[in-house]
């Protein structure tokens, strides 16, 4: 879906981007420019950085914090 109609940027792109370490409105505009011509997609985009830079953050914890199966083994 189309979030940024200006800049033709897509959910997936925005998402992609946040996968990628994008943790900014800021860093999504200097990446992708959304958001900087009439801001009709700032909404959203702040509402896709909320929803995945915390479902991202909580999947580098649990990979952090799960143990290594080799070392169990030993």
């Amino acid at each position: 879906m189309y979030v940024c109609v200006c800049k033709a940027v897509t959910d997936t792109q925005i998402k992609r981007a946040i996968h990628e370490g994008v943790s900014s409105r800021r860093e999504l505009f200097k990446c992708l420019g959304v958001g900087g011509d009439c801001g009709k997609c700032n909404p959203h985009v702040r509402e896709l950085l909320d929803i995945h830079t915390q479902s991202h953050r909580c999947n580098q914890s649990l990979m952090q914090n799960t143990p290594n199966p080799s070392i169990l083994a030993a």
